[in-house]
């Protein structure tokens, strides 16, 4: 039992010294507030030392002293420790006559204490600070229920002061967290007055509206100057509607930021009445990124509603030629899987970048995992849409060719494909060289022209604005590809 009862003791000790610091007065200047009580006191009760003294782990501090020059004592040979651990007024009328203080070095020594009188201050969650107090160097033998309950009323004012004074420390806190929330957010807040156009501002305003705000800003009209002019009227007729109408404000707009110059703004507010007076209270954000994205990803889906029709155009064109050239249906499904293949490992490529442009190395890697006896050597090339469609299709036919007529078709052929780019002049050159080898039979120009050569033709021709060229040496073909250089490094 006694375990338990020393750790209620030191777990109220804790959270009284945990209050105590909430109220952040220790160690504070002094303040007519509390200074104009304790001579009261002192007047009332005719006492030459009064204090309004605060208790933490080690010592007693007075906030307020009057007929006292010191500003603290330790807390071992202090009076005021008893009322504070045991949560009741203390009245000692001859501290001679006490054993608790006899030996005191207060009572033996300056201030000669003979009488000591004190009540609790007490927080709002009951705990008890330290002591409203007077001290007299003459013994008082009568001092009753009645003068305690007087010292107590003056001990709630103490504690009503310390209370608004932690209440404002609080809110001043709470606004400087909201101000640097704010700041860190990059929110300003506003309120105007319709009446006498006035317009004030917190928050991050310097960062969304200038540094000049304060001047610049602190009225409607300030604030319309600073809007880009061809939204001025816009934003004057949402504002007119809900000065007229008493309904919330919102709109989007930009400014012409000193700084910065031209931004988004979104602003959102509603009335704040007063009495008779309302005023329209509300927020400004800076969306100029989240605009920059809408119109990016505008541009996006108009650039891939363009592609997509390139698309089905591609495929549709596939399907009608290729039905002319096929053999049979067998050989008609075969076509066309191999070439939308083709297609596809384009697409592959496109989505792995940014939609509109491919590399060229991505591409030779779709193309070596679908035909793996390739090989491929050149400079990483950033090619649009249109030419990675053309040379994905370029390759398929070259590659399945060399499997069907080729190269490839024997165990130990293979395929190596090198290409150059020119990296100056005004006539530069792509170029690149096809070559198979290691074919099992010898290699035979074709006796008529197929529809994969019309293809390849087409794609360099028309597609990439090229040359071809097909040599079918008894090795393997050789196929040279010329186009001029508009492509640049990946």
């Amino acid at each position: 039992m006694a375990d338990g009862g020393d750790r209620d003791r030191a777990q109220d000790e804790a959270r009284r010294l945990r209050t105590l610091r909430e109220y952040r007065i220790m160690d504070t200047a002094p303040e007519p507030a509390f200074d104009r009580v304790t001579k009261l006191v002192a007047d009332l009760f005719d006492a030459p030392i009064a204090l309004v003294s605060l208790v933490d782990d080690c010592r007693q501090w007075f906030k307020s002293s009057y007929g006292l020059d010191v500003a603290e004592t330790h807390r071992d040979i202090s009076f005021c420790q008893y009322a504070v651990n045991d949560e009741r007024p203390v009245v000692v009328p001859d501290a001679r006559e006490d054993a608790r203080f006899a030996e005191n070095p207060l009572v033996t020594g300056d201030p000669l204490i003979r009488f000591y009188a004190g009540v609790p201050l007490r927080a709002y969650n009951g705990a008890v600070l330290g002591t409203l107090c007077i001290i007299d160097r003459e013994p008082r033998l009568s001092f009753g229920a009645r003068e305690i309950e007087r010292l107590e009323d003056f001990a709630a004012i103490i504690m009503a002061e310390a209370d608004l004074r932690r209440t404002v420390i609080e809110r001043d806190d709470a606004r400087h967290m909201l101000e640097r929330a704010l700041d860190f957010s990059r929110i300003a807040t506003w309120q105007f007055d319709a009446q006498t156009d006035a317009l004030n501002w917190r928050g991050a305003v310097a960062e969304l509206w200038g540094e000049d705000y304060e001047t610049a800003l602190s009225t409607g009209e300030g604030f319309f100057e600073r809007l880009y002019p061809a939204d001025r009227d816009a934003v004057r007729t949402v504002l007119g509607e809900a000065v007229e109408t008493g309904s919330p404000y919102a709109t989007e707009y930009r400014i012409e930021h000193p700084e910065k110059g031209v931004r988004w703004m979104a602003a959102r507010a509603d009335w704040d009445v007063r009495s008779n007076d309302a005023v329209l209270t509300g927020i400004s954000v800076d969306i100029t990124e989240q605009k920059s994205r809408q119109e990016n990803d505008a541009v996006l889906m108009r650039e891939l509603h363009h592609r997509m029709r390139n698309l089905f155009a591609t495929v549709g064109a596939i399907i009608s030629l290729t039905r002319h050239a096929a053999t049979d249906v067998d050989d008609y499904v075969e076509r066309i899987s191999s070439r939308l293949d083709a297609l596809n490992r384009a697409q592959n490529v496109l989505l792995g970048a940014n939609f509109l442009t491919g590399s060229m190395h991505a591409l030779m890697r779709e193309v070596e995992a679908a035909f793996p006896r390739i090989r491929w050597s050149g400079p990483d090339l950033e090619l649009p849409e249109n030419a990675l469609v053309a040379m994905a299709l370029l390759f398929n036919e070259l590659a399945t060719n060399a499997v069907k007529h080729g190269a490839l078709g024997g165990r130990d052929g293979r395929v190596d494909i090198e290409w150059t780019q020119d990296s100056e002049g005004d006539d530069r050159r792509f170029r690149l060289t096809w070559t198979e080898s290691g074919g099992d039979a010898l290699v035979v120009a074709p006796e008529r022209t197929s529809f994969g050569t019309l293809l390849m033709e087409r794609s360099v021709r028309n597609n990439l604005g090229g040359t071809i060229e097909r040599r079918w040496e008894p090795g393997g073909l050789i196929c040279i590809i010329t186009l001029p250089a508009k492509w640049r490094e990946a």
